[in-house]
């Protein structure tokens, strides 16, 4: 075994080979060593060295298995979000694929597409009183009694689109990249590949829950798949490290990985507080793990709006009030 030629390895770039085994063995420690990907008499297909037996042993190391191809839970989806500040993302479904959004979301869809509105979570498999109990939850944290779910039911490739509902951007989360489960502000949830599960998380401390900007509840989205969360303004993304501490305001907040410590710190000063503009208190948040932050929440936004109303309101009222002065003279 040891003469038989036949054996190759690479390591990013073109395989090397044929060799003898013992060849093999001897140009492994410079060329990836374990980690390097090896083919060679009984294989099917490349293998790490590290799972080689024969290769492993001769090397002074206990051999491994290959690890177990994990299944896939959620749908495959493909997607492409398209506009600047008022966006909306367009899922493309192979046969039998499915996308839930929530009720009032849908843009547009192509003619095979099947909408059908459901009560409760459709990624779970459950009898009516889990449907009601998930309906209840949802019913908690503002959103629908509902879900709407468009699937691909003509045989063919389907696409389907959801809106943004006010000025900001969507931002693709990809969960099986971020330890399967990410917990957002209420109402950032936009849509998600079918498997998805859509749930709520309740604030851990009572200050964050009462100061932090989003109340007790959050949106809490799990599993192996792809969501779609909005927010207002501009969306970043910042990767905390461990004990990394970032303060930022209380409405900013988007999302972040479980992992993120989030309680609730004072803006500074009671002068600062008072007339600094940035309200009584700041999000606090340390790492690990990774935060979304908006730059115009949407509470923002509306304050913004209602103030322009009134002030513009008072102006024409005042304008009126002289007018009907001079007309009376």
């Amino acid at each position: 075994m040891a003469n038989a030629t036949g054996w190759y390895y690479a390591t990013g770039k073109d395989p090397v080979g044929p060799m003898s085994l013992a060849d093999l063995i001897k140009a492994l420690p410079s060329s990836g060593g374990l980690d390097a990907l090896v083919w060679g008499p009984n294989l099917s297909d490349w293998e790490k060295a590290r799972h080689v037996a024969v290769i492993a042993g001769a090397m002074g190391e206990t051999p491994r298995p290959p690890p177990t191809p994990r299944t896939r839970v959620a749908d495959e989806i493909d997607y492409e979000i398209f506009g600047d500040d008022m966006q909306f993302v367009e899922v493309t479904l192979d046969p039998d694929e499915v996308v839930v959004a929530e009720a009032g979301a849908m843009m547009y869809m192509t003619d095979g597409i099947e909408m059908q509105t459901v009560f409760g979570d459709p990624s779970k498999d459950q009898g009516f009183i889990g449907k009601l109990f998930e309906a209840g939850k949802r019913m908690v944290s503002g959103e629908s009694l509902f879900l709407t779910t468009f699937g691909a039911m003509s045989g063919r490739r389907e696409r389907v689109s959801f809106g943004a509902p006010y000025p900001g951007k969507i931002i693709p989360l990809h969960l099986a990249e971020l330890g399967g489960e990410i917990l957002c502000q209420k109402s950032a949830f936009l849509c998600a590949a079918r498997g998805v599960h859509i749930d709520i998380a309740f604030q851990k401390r009572i200050g964050a829950g009462f100061f932090g900007g989003e109340g007790f509840i959050l949106q809490r989205l799990r599993g192996d798949g792809i969501g779609f969360v909005h927010a207002g303004g501009t969306i970043v993304k910042r990767d905390l490290g461990a004990g990394e501490r970032l303060r930022v305001d209380t409405g900013c907040l988007v999302a972040c990985q479980p992992s993120v410590d989030y309680d609730i710190t004072s803006a500074g000063g009671i002068k600062t507080s008072l007339f600094g503009g940035e309200g009584l208190f700041l999000a606090a948040l340390t790492g690990p793990g990774s935060v979304w932050l908006q730059s115009l929440p949407f509470s923002r936004l509306a304050a913004r709006i209602a103030g322009t109303f009134a002030r513009n309101k008072g102006e024409t009222a005042g304008l009126t009030g002289l007018g009907r002065l001079f007309e009376s003279r």
